[in-house]
Parts: structure tokens; sequence; C-alpha cells
């Protein structure tokens, strides 16, 4: 540990709000981002934090930085609010009047699209698979609180249907429900995550090496978008996919695959013609893009060795991952995702992985009503 306190000036613990897409000759692609539509849900730019209190406890001389989009603001916040931005975006609400989606019986996923269907006005049916110990405690809870309609299956390989049950029953009622896939994991809720690198990029310190990013990774999606904004802004931030659940190979793949959908999404400009851009520019175009992401996707480090014995059950590591964080740098986690990949974070840190000099971002994902279960 280090001989004196580590302090670091207010202006590199809060960022004000910034104009976080600025162009600065990067790719086209931003411009058909700005395009496509998107929902304002999130409460942006989420703040980078500091901790060197936490540096200081595990005697590294790297930084260590967190982004908080924990702080993303809609029912609690956490990394899906990004995601549904373009899930929900204005052209696939038309006539919408009900949001169907489905996860755990502690989803934050869940959670969150119950609150964004509070938001703009709509009704919510949740599909969950599962009982709750005690619908009265963490999300559980707050899915009830945030209106949604809970319909329960016993297993997660039910969910698809009762889904299309659901939907159909609205349908037959007069109504017309938008289903959201789980996780807002798609190519179109991968694009959420190209404004957090953005802000990132806006938010570390130019000089030096680009920083290890460290998130937790699940479904693929968050990963997937970082991917994506990487290559779009040809930014060298060393990823780092640390598993709460399934084989780190699962989430290679999927996460490669979402970003490679995405960056598709960007190919095509509206108003290309009009400017006198070839089809063959866009193709060019495009192909640069899908090499670059093909690149940041191939470079992603992902590891499954945090998952401990499953999906939702604490581990020794995570346990003090979550003490550490909360003692040495006031942030809370939750022992499903987000303490899984700090445990990953300090174990690379204390075996001199990431060096003295380096700078280490935490995305915290959020998830903390998980404490309440």
């Amino acid at each position: 540990m280090g001989s004196g306190p580590l302090v670091e000036s207010p202006s590199h613990l809060i960022f004000p709000r910034m104009r976080v897409l600025r162009s600065t000759g990067s790719d086209p692609a931003l411009g058909r981002l700005e395009a496509i539509g998107r929902t304002r849900l999130a409460t942006l730019p989420t703040p980078l934090l500091a901790a060197p209190g936490l540096a200081g406890h595990l005697g590294t001389g790297a930084r260590i930085s967190i982004k908080a989009d924990d702080c993303t603001g809609l029912g609690l916040g956490g990394n899906k609010v990004r995601k549904l931005e373009y899930e929900l975006g204005p052209p696939r609400l038309q006539g919408v009047t009900h949001l169907v989606t489905a996860g755990g019986a502690h989803s934050n996923h869940c959670r969150v699209t119950a609150a964004a269907a509070a938001r703009l006005g709509l009704k919510c049916s949740l599909v969950v698979n599962g009982e709750p110990e005690d619908p009265e405690r963490g999300n559980a809870l707050l899915h009830r609180l945030l209106g949604a309609r809970i319909v329960t299956v016993a297993k997660r390989e039910e969910r698809g249907n009762a889904i299309g049950h659901e939907v159909r029953r609205i349908g037959a009622a007069g109504g017309k429900a938008l289903a959201v896939p789980v996780g807002a994991s798609t190519e179109r809720g991968a694009l959420g995550y190209v404004h957090a690198v953005a802000e990132m990029r806006n938010q570390v310190r130019p000089e030096g090496e680009p920083p290890w990013i460290f998130t937790s990774s699940s479904s693929g999606g968050t990963l997937a978008g970082l991917i994506l904004g990487c290559a779009i802004f040809d930014w060298r931030a060393r990823l780092v996919a640390v598993s709460a659940d399934e084989p780190a190979a699962w989430i290679r793949g999927i996460a490669s695959f979402l970003s490679m959908g995405a960056a598709r999404l960007l190919e095509a400009d509206p108003g290309s013609a009009s400017r006198g851009v070839t089809g063959d520019d866009i193709s060019a175009q495009g192909n640069r893009l899908l090499n670059r992401v093909r690149r940041v996707a191939e470079d992603v480090l992902v590891t499954d060795d945090f998952v401990g014995d499953g999906y939702g059950v604490a581990t020794p590591e995570g346990d003090e991952a979550m003490r550490l964080f909360g003692a040495r740098a006031g942030v809370i986690l939750d022992p499903v995702y987000t303490a899984k990949a700090a445990a990953a974070l300090i174990a690379r840190l204390r075996d001199g992985t990431i060096a003295a000099g380096n700078h280490a971002v935490f995305l915290h994902t959020g998830g903390h009503p998980a404490l309440f279960r």
C-alpha cells in the first residue's frame, strides 16, 4: 500500500453533461447512429468516478475508475436502460399499447422494461419463470410497484410461448403489444453502448495508453455495443468480459454476432443519395467498419473463471469485491453480476496483469436490488 492518501481533483470525479457523439473525423456510422430512432430514457452521460481509496488499499500503482451505469436513472438504472432506448425507438412504438418481455423472477431487465412502460404511458406484461421466495422483496417487488402484469411459468423454456400468448391476448382485447427480447440484447439494443464508449473516451485522461474496461456479461448485448463503439472510434481500450453464467466461448460468440449485426444497421445511410454517395461508397465504408469490429471482437478477453457454482450464487471472491467497493469506493455492487466482474478486476490488479501506470475502468451495470431478494 502507498505511504499516503491518493487524491484526485473533483474534475476527475463527476463530469458535466456533454454531447458525447461529437465527431473527430471518425466513422460515417456516427451520422447513421444519430439518425436511428431512439427514445431518451436514460440520464446521460453517467459519471466516471475515481476510486483512489480502492487502488490504495489494493496497493496497486494502476488507476481505478468506475463508470457508473447504475446511475442511468430509469427504474433504479443499470445497463438495460441504454439498450431499451433503441429497442423502444419511436418508429417501433407506433400504435403500441403494451410492452411484453420475460426474465427471471428477479430480472433487472423486467424491472427496467416495466419502468419504461410506465414512463411512456404504456401497459406492461412480464413473463417470469419461477415464483420468487418473497414477492415483496427485491426486483419482484419493484415489478409490481411499477404496475406490471406478472405471468408466471415454471421453466425458462416456456417463456417464448407465454410471450406469444400474451401478445395475442392483448391483440384480441384491442391493444397492440411490442415484444421486447430478453435483456434487450439485440443488434439494435447494442447501439446504446456506442454512446457509453463515446462518454468514456471523453472522460478518461487523453494521455497514456487506453484503459482496461471490465464489464459483467451474460446475454452479450452490452459487450457487443462496447465492441462496436471501440471499432467506430478506433479506440484501443482493452475489453474484459466477465461471465455471470454462460461459458466464455458462448459469450464471445453471441457478442461478436450482435456487434456485427449492429454494425450492419449502420451501413446504409438514408441520406446518401442526395449527397451523391454511391452504393460502392456505402459498401466500402461498411466493410471497413465490419473489419474493425472483427478485430476488436477477436481481441476481447472473456472469462468464465468467476461464475462459481452458477448464476446468482454468491462467491467468496465476489463477496470480498462487494465489501471492498463499498468500504473503499462507496459503490454498491450486487452478488449476481457486478461483484463477480469486480472480483476479476481485483484479481488482475493483484497478479500484475494490469500494471502500474495503467488505467482500469469498471463498468458498473447496476443490479443492486438483488441485495434485497
